[in-house]
């Protein structure tokens, strides 16, 4: 890594933290207006960021990328406008600064508050979606955080002009321009000097594959989240009601393929497997999926391929599920267990108990109940637009929202009182 370029990446946090202090006691009413402004922006440059997401997209093509991929990176009108009006929900939610989240009077008659403050200078370091560009720059503010967006190679045209678009709103607004900024990602050590940026940036979020993620651990000075490995189960019980369970294995894995709460992986208690497998494998066949089962599968229908370990150990975000049948539930516990990448499980049965058991069995940032692993989603779970999953279990896990981007303060009040 150059000295220049790690200067350059460094002035740019610099700048974050001058308008992260700037944007502490700003009201919600001009955050709000700031964020108004950035969707309305984004719609009214939509032709401008498709134009730069159009070179985006064709080089992916030309370099062979898979078109799980290309859905990522691709936008058109429709998600430029989800990306508008997710802006504007945010601006719709409760300003989590300010908060209290526990008070007290001490038997000394000192007043205890712990109260929410933003965190400082957020580091995003993503892949593909330049949707999270928006989403990120807007949350951030919303909770009086600076953000550094270190989007991937593979979308600076269309992440560069979202940038520059809503630096445009806020600055047009009376905010700082400086509280979004893009970090270029035609060196691949911008990224590591973000990482080593220790006493400007105050936190990075990593949101994209395992080899990212792994790697913005293994480098990262400052404080990290991890987010996103979704190596997703959905086991079907034996008390499970069959047509229920159709319905969400279906969505689960086909309603979008490309994104961390898909599922992956499919567990049948052998008690319903006569009746539920031919069901569910005709059903994923006449999508397209290619389910690599075990044996019994296998023995279902020709068109199953052998699983290999590494198959039910793989996040496939493909039109791809390993598949297996369970003697037990506690086999399917182990299985979970084994290989899970603790972000979303789920459990398709009619027993309360069983239920019961299969919440306090399972360690994962989000347990579905007799539902789709879709829905673990900060927008789907009323939280608003997300910046990310964490499958951590520090300060945040699961869907991270505003609150999630704030810090607190503990504010104690006296009379004169020493100690």
């Amino acid at each position: 890594m150059s000295h220049d370029l790690e200067s350059h990446v460094h002035e740019s946090a610099r700048a974050a933290r001058s308008a992260a202090l700037d944007l502490r006691a700003v009201p919600r009413a001009a955050k709000d207006a700031a964020l108004h402004a950035m969707a309305d922006a984004l719609v009214a440059h939509t032709e401008e960021i498709l134009a730069a997401n159009l070179v985006d997209v064709e080089a992916a093509r030309t370099a062979g990328v898979g078109e799980h991929i290309i859905d990522r990176l691709r936008l058109d009108a429709d998600r430029v406008a989800a990306m508008a009006q997710g802006t504007r929900d945010i601006a719709a939610l409760p300003d989590p600064v300010g908060e209290v989240v526990r008070g007290s009077t001490l038997a000394n008659g000192l007043q205890l508050r712990q109260v929410r403050v933003p965190i400082g200078v957020i580091g995003m370091i993503y892949e593909g979606r330049p949707n999270v560009t928006a989403d990120a720059a807007a949350i951030c503010l919303k909770a009086g955080n600076a953000v550094l967006l270190r989007g991937s190679g593979s979308a600076a045209a269309s992440n560069a002009a979202i940038t520059g678009v809503l630096r445009d709103a806020v600055a047009s607004t009376g905010l700082p321009a400086d509280a979004i900024q893009a970090i270029d990602p035609s060196d691949r050590s911008s990224s590591t000097a973000l990482l080593r940026a220790r006493g400007l940036v105050d936190l990075v979020i990593p949101r994209g594959g395992a080899g990212l993620i792994q790697a913005v651990v293994r480098d990262a000075l400052v404080p990290v989240i991890e987010t996103g490995t979704g190596n997703v189960h959905v086991y079907v019980d034996a008390d499970a009601d069959l047509d229920m369970a159709l319905d969400i294995v279906v969505n689960a894995k086909t309603h979008r393929t490309s994104v961390c709460n898909a599922a992956e992986s499919l567990l049948v208690h052998k008690g319903v497997a006569d009746e539920f497998l031919p069901r569910v494998v005709a059903a994923l066949r006449e999508r397209e999926v290619t389910i690599h089962g075990d044996e019994t599968f296998r023995a279902t229908d020709e068109s199953v391929v052998a699983a290999t370990e590494d198959d039910y150990a793989t996040e496939y975000l493909s039109l791809d599920i390993s598949a297996r049948v369970v003697d037990s539930f506690e086999d399917a516990v182990a299985h979970i267990r084994t290989y899970s990448s603790g972000h979303t499980e789920a459990i398709v049965t009619r027993s309360l108990a069983t239920a019961q058991r299969f919440t306090a069995a399972v360690d994962a940032a989000a347990i579905m109940i007799n539902a789709s692993t879709r829905f673990t989603d900060g927008g789907e779970l009323g939280m608003g637009a997300e910046i990310g999953i964490s499958t951590q279990k520090l300060h945040a896990r699961g869907p991270m929202g505003l609150p999630e981007m704030t810090t607190t303060t503990f504010v104690v009040t006296g009379d004169g009182h020493v100690r």
